[in-house]
């Protein structure tokens, strides 16, 4: 009996849809796999983007032999800046994939402690006690990877993003062989995407996306903006060979965009002629009906170039009547408000919008459940970890794979932070550590927690009032009237009689008769308010003594 234990340890995206980080240890060695970041929900304000509490690798990082990064999304690319703060390994990464971290790592100022590793689709490469096979995957980026994971405790099959399209953009299907393979060996556990556990069939292929492109194109009487990741490599390949079909020219908007579509174009996965590029600058002094702008903001994100757009702060071009805006992407689950909201205010100024819901111009980049079944079927598992999806999503997973065959009791679904262990062939939980959210708003990370968000709710919700109180140091009473301001409270023609009754209320309140300072003054306040108002402002007391 081995005294050693195979640990896997989901640090993000099981129980949400991003921030994608696994970590696989075994004895006193560690493999991370991805280092993704997740967009806030609605109710999260003023945060920037959420990465995975890795709280656990803090007193283990001279056990990380390497981390491993399947693809270019921001789900599993967007924290690595913060992980490489704390852990120094090597990274491994597909040539594109590569490219897209030295871009997020130059801009962090973190490119030169970086140690990356360019690995290739079909090669195997020993990380600690580690044998990891990279095989090709087909997903909505190129050079996206799933692994083989050879452990002395069994081997394990991490599927990263994948689908099984047959068609590709770039010719480059899912490497069925090597799934084949794997299973000949005999997998121990499969740990596979679940994102889209609970659509019927299969995903469409890629290529539906270019008739749906052409007619836009085609139809289109003024300029054309295409929204996308900027890390969607295949879509900037897609809406370039539409451009040239239809006789504009293209132009990429935002650092990012360009900083992507620049390295792409540098390593041969965006093949496109010189003379289709050309500045913002060009396009934006040629003919409407002679250009496309490809742009960032799906997710509705207001700093994004179509969320400034949206609401007229974008400073170098703004909407015109008769744009024709091509939202090619798929709301992120609990992001589908602040996109509607997005495409409502392109409409009202102007702009014709086009949307999935629409018109074909987008397809997912991920498995659906015919898919999962046949990976499933692929691959064998005799255990099997739903992985990437929200709780429903995994839970959905766990039933598909029940009507494949594999047993329940060999089925685990499991969120963040819930640590499953392997040791002679056989799977069982362990405890759970930390596996939350970290929030990352402007230049802090983690200084920002639960309480300080449910706060800024409630201020956006009642708003605040602020009452200063000036005392005299020997008796306590007041030496001037209180001082009272308000934001986000009340705003009506009865403000100043609702203020002259809470100025008179605290006067009252404050009437010492003992010379202490009244008890739970700010508790007494906001009772009377809500008997006046029926809401629940944040209020704040100050007292000076003179």
């Amino acid at each position: 009996m081995s005294d050693k234990k195979l640990r896997i340890i989901p640090l993000g995206g099981l129980g949400e849809v991003g921030k994608n980080m696994m970590a696989y240890e075994y004895g006193k060695n560690i493999l991370i796999v991805d280092t993704g970041l997740m967009f806030p929900d609605n109710d999260m304000l003023g945060i920037d983007y959420i990465v995975p509490d890795f709280q656990y690798l803090l007193d283990k990082t001279h056990w990380v032999r390497g981390i491993v990064v399947t693809h270019g999304h921001e789900d599993h690319t967007g924290a690595i800046n913060h992980v490489l703060e704390h852990i120094n390994a090597p990274i491994y990464a597909t040539p594109l994939t590569r490219g897209l971290l030295e871009v997020k790592l130059s801009r962090g100022k973190m490119l030169s402690k970086a140690q990356l590793n360019t690995v290739q689709a079909g090669e195997t490469v020993n990380i600690g006690p580690f044998q990891v096979e990279f095989f090709h995957v087909c997903h909505s980026i190129p050079d996206g990877v799933g692994l083989g994971i050879t452990t002395p405790a069994g081997l394990i099959v991490h599927s990263g993003d994948y689908k099984f399209d047959h068609t590709p953009v770039d010719n480059w299907p899912t490497d069925y062989a090597k799934l084949a393979d794997l299973a000949g060996r005999g997998v121990l556990a499969l740990l596979a995407d679940s994102t889209n556990a609970d659509r019927a069939g299969w995903t469409p292929s890629e290529r539906v996306i270019d008739p749906a492109f052409s007619e836009v194109f085609r139809t289109a009487q003024g300029r054309i903006i295409v929204a996308s990741f900027a890390s969607l490599i295949s879509r900037m390949q897609q809406v370039g060979n539409a451009a040239m079909q239809h006789g504009r020219k293209m132009a990429f908007v935002g650092m990012s965009m360009v900083e992507n579509a620049k390295m792409a174009r540098k390593l041969g996965y965006l093949n496109l002629p010189d003379e289709l590029v050309i500045s913002l600058d060009q396009a934006l002094g040629m003919k409407p009906k002679d250009v496309v702008l490809m742009c960032t903001g799906t997710q509705g994100e207001p700093t994004s170039i179509l969320g400034r757009l949206s609401v007229g702060t974008n400073r170098q071009f703004d909407v015109k009547q008769g744009d024709t805006i091509v939202l090619s992407s798929h709301p992120i689950p609990g992001n589908e408000e602040m996109v509607y909201r997005t495409i409502n205010r392109l409409f009202r100024r102007g702009a014709n919008v086009i949307y999935e819901d629409i018109a074909p111009v987008h397809v997912s980049g991920h498995a659906s459940q015919e898919e999962m079944k046949l990976l499933l079927h692929l691959v064998q598992p005799q255990y099997f970890i739903p992985i990437h999806g929200e709780l429903r999503h995994l839970k959905q997973h766990a039933v598909i794979a029940h009507e494949v065959g594999i047993p329940d009791e060999n089925i685990t679904v499991i969120e963040n932070g819930h640590v499953v262990e392997f040791q002679d062939g056989e799977m069982q939980l362990a405890e759970r550590i930390p596996g939350g959210y970290v929030f990352v708003d402007g230049a802090g990370v983690g200084d920002i927690g639960p309480s300080v968000v449910r706060e800024r709710e409630a201020l956006a919700r009642d708003g605040f009032i602020f009452i200063h109180l000036t005392l005299n140091k020997d008796t306590c009473d007041l030496r001037e009237e209180p001082e009272i301001i308000t934001r986000g409270f009340i705003y009506t023609r009865d403000e100043g009689d609702l203020l002259a009754e809470t100025k008179q209320f605290v006067e009252d309140a404050v009437r010492c008769g003992d010379g202490n300072p009244p008890k739970d003054l700010e508790q007494s306040i906001k009772s009377f308010l809500y008997s006046k108002t029926k809401r629940r402002p944040m209020v704040f007391v100050t007292i000076s003594w003179v």
